[in-house]
């Protein structure tokens, strides 16, 4: 951390016995100043925590080139690739939150890491999440969830992600009803790394603030690798997550969440059409939930892990517009032509035919000058009794 020196002037005074005549006492009093330095510690610039970080990691020593390479890494790039998951217990896990945690790691993979030893956290402590910061920083993780069980909370899985290695939001959800991967034996199950179709059913989705942030985060817990583009081929499982407003005892409700999930077979449509049609199998994990506590990020820290660098975004061509039919239509901006008084190369028969047409014009123009002359001899004749010629 980068410190700043401020000196403080600080006045002393003293006083110092002269004379004393029975009971009255003669003082000198004089002063002298003193310059005290204090310390004011200041946050530290990005390149002195990076510094900081690289000798934490070396052992208070000069990084060497191994370690710099690590921590290049691990800085931000324009373009990510896909959120690595690390998946933990608790004080006290359950042997069916245990199996909960490893449906979700293969159902990640190989996007997920899972550690079976139990581990001192409690999430919604600022301890706990002081230990999540430390685990998901080493093991390169933006995603995380704990599985605990006890008797206030049982059942409990925590589900929550990191935004420049520090806890953005955390979801406490209560499993309610699960069927593991085991119980759909003998059935067919998703390829390793394939992305699934996630389809959210249901009003409270976009109604309720805290199932919208949910739904935020499911997505980017199973969404796997970014891509530009899918084949159709590669699509073999879809999830799908229903809320349904719960009642009890006739007053308090609250969200029930349902989670299914299938196997997707894509085959010919019968009814000849050119696009396929999917056969669905129950495949597992299925689960029934609610939400018990939520810690969600603040809107100033939202908008900021929101916001898109601007390397990411594609610039605006000019003068490119697409329609409907997703035509790209350009516009060109020329100078004005003048096409009248243009002549371009004519062939034989067209100069013959303009040389005709100029002939004929010749001769209607000389015989309607004839037709005039006569008219006006004529007119002449009639007003003085002789024609013009005779004069």
């Amino acid at each position: 951390q980068s410190k700043r020196r401020i000196q403080t002037p600080i006045h002393h005074y003293c006083s110092e016995v002269l004379l004393t005549r029975g009971n009255l006492t003669e003082l000198k009093i004089y002063s002298y100043q003193q310059t005290t330095t204090t310390e004011i510690k200041m946050a530290p610039t990005p390149h002195q925590a990076k510094t900081a970080k690289a000798k934490l990691i070396a052992g208070g020593k000069q990084p060497k080139a191994r370690i710099q390479r690590y921590l290049k890494t691990t800085e931000s790039q324009l373009v990510e690739g896909a959120k690595s998951a690390l998946l933990l217990k608790g004080i006290r896990c359950s042997d069916a939150m245990s199996t909960v945690l490893k449906d979700m790691r293969s159902v990640q993979s190989p996007h997920a890491k899972l550690l079976t030893k139990n581990n001192m956290i409690v999430p919604f402590d600022d301890a706990g999440q002081q230990s999540l910061e430390f685990l998901t920083t080493k093991n390169d993780a933006s995603l995380f969830a704990v599985a605990s069980h006890n008797k206030k909370r049982p059942n409990n899985l925590v589900m929550g992600r990191t935004f420049d290695r520090r806890i953005l939001d955390m979801v406490e959800i209560g499993v309610l009803q699960y069927r593991s991967l085991t119980d759909f034996g003998g059935l067919p199950k998703k390829r390793l790394g394939s992305k699934p179709l996630l389809q959210f059913v249901g009003d409270l989705w976009s109604s309720d603030v805290n199932l919208k942030r949910l739904q935020n985060l499911l997505i980017d817990f199973y969404r796997g690798d970014p891509v530009d583009s899918l084949v159709l081929s590669g699509l073999d499982h879809v999830m799908v997550f229903t809320a349904a407003e719960m009642t009890v005892g006739g007053q308090e409700s609250y969200p029930l969440i349902h989670q299914r999930t299938y196997y997707m077979k894509l085959k010919k449509d019968p009814k000849g059409g050119k696009a396929p049609v999917p056969y669905l199998t129950p495949s597992g994990p299925d689960m029934d939930f609610k939400i018990r506590r939520t810690q969600f990020a603040s809107p100033d820290l939202w908008k900021l892990a929101m916001k898109q660098p601007a390397g990411t975004k594609a610039k605006k061509k000019k003068n490119h517009t697409t329609n409907l039919f997703g035509e790209t239509i350009g516009r060109l901006h020329l100078e004005r032509q003048d096409i009248d008084n243009r002549s371009g190369k004519k062939s034989k028969a067209l100069r013959l035919a303009e040389k005709i047409e100029k002939e004929e014009e010749g001769a209607a123009i000389e015989s309607e000058l004839g037709q005039e002359e006569v008219e006006m001899s004529s007119q002449f004749k009639q007003a003085y009794g002789f024609a013009p010629d005779n004069m």
